[in-house]
């Protein structure tokens, strides 16, 4: 742990190299922490070239030599097939052993068990749609996550929530003026096997495919704060966001309606509805109808999670 502590000190005092190099030295001797301080910065390319597959492949080193998080971690990525192979019948035996010890993962597993998926964890039906309108395309789905899975979702975020920011002209990063409420990314290290089921449902009302999905964003909105009209489309990106999927996770609050600007459509919807609607025009270009807004909430606090979908493939 000294010579683990030592490389440590010599990245965070700038010595980036000789940290690195002995990180490496401590993780090669089979140091758990050691093995997973690298996989974490080699998945996210702090200090290092970023690879994710190489991170994974980190993580379940240390998670075989007994690290905890790493294991949690390494059940995870199984789940989801995320920077490498996806195992759903393997991750869900060692999400049970989980269960065995950790809250959490009990829940989890009792969410899974309550889902009707089948043995690749992909829902076997579908609520059907009411249409909202055909421009900009919008589909509303009633009930298509339960409540408990909602709870579920504000309960996995509510310590993660953070000021939604953005970097201004000076490359100072400020509150978002456009996006006044609180956000949490459920990135896909903390994507458990119950969370990554919900996202599989996603991908199932979006007739797509879940690998073409970034992570699930979810927004807090107390009183007072809204999301002003914008677009989801994403100039200039060859991987384009085609589709968005807006997750209502409570309905008891005032105001915060969903309101498509061009065209005067306001939609509330209650605990678990989904709303989806396409950003893009046939041809690839941004629709202009798409400019959307969260209204302000007036009373109580709303929940909404948010998953943007891509053209193509998206996870590593």
């Amino acid at each position: 742990m000294a010579s683990l502590q030592h490389a440590i000190d010599l990245i965070n005092g700038g010595q980036q190299d000789q940290g690195i190099q002995l990180l490496r030295q401590v993780a090669s001797a089979g140091d758990p922490q050691a093995l997973f301080v690298l996989a974490d910065i080699t998945w996210s390319g702090n200090w290092v070239a970023q690879d994710p597959a190489r991170g994974r492949i980190l993580f379940e080193y240390a998670a075989a030599l007994g690290h905890a998080r790493a294991n949690l971690i390494a059940t995870n990525l199984l789940a989801s097939g995320v920077a490498g192979k996806r195992d759903w019948a393997t991750a869900l035996g060692r999400l049970a052993v989980e269960a065995r010890q950790l809250p959490e993962r009990r829940r989890a597993l009792n969410l899974i068990a309550a889902m009707d998926i089948d043995e690749h964890g992909v829902p076997r039906s579908t609520p059907e749609p009411k249409i909202i309108a055909e421009e900009p395309y919008a589909r509303h789905y009633e009930t298509a996550l339960s409540a408990a899975e909602c709870a579920y979702l504000i309960e996995a975020t509510e310590t993660l929530f953070e000021p939604s920011m953005v970097y201004n002209k000076s490359r100072e990063l400020v509150r978002d003026t456009i996006r006044t409420s609180d956000g949490a990314a459920i990135h896909w290290l903390i994507e458990d096997p119950a969370i990554h089921a919900l996202n599989q449902r996603i991908a199932a009302l979006t007739a797509t495919s879940f690998d073409e999905g970034e992570a699930l964003q979810v927004l807090r909105y107390s009183p007072g704060q809204e999301y002003r009209p914008h677009f989801d489309f994403v100039d200039g990106a060859q991987n384009q966001r085609l589709w968005t999927a807006l997750i209502y996770l409570n309905d008891d609050y005032e105001g915060g309606e969903t309101a498509f600007v061009q065209t005067d459509t306001k939609v509330r919807g209650h605990t678990g509805d989904v709303l989806v609607f396409r950003n893009a025009l046939a041809d690839g270009s941004p629709d202009p109808l798409a400019e959307h807004a969260g209204m302000p909430v007036t009373s109580g606090m709303k929940y909404l999670a948010t998953r943007w979908i891509r053209a193509s493939r998206w996870i590593p």
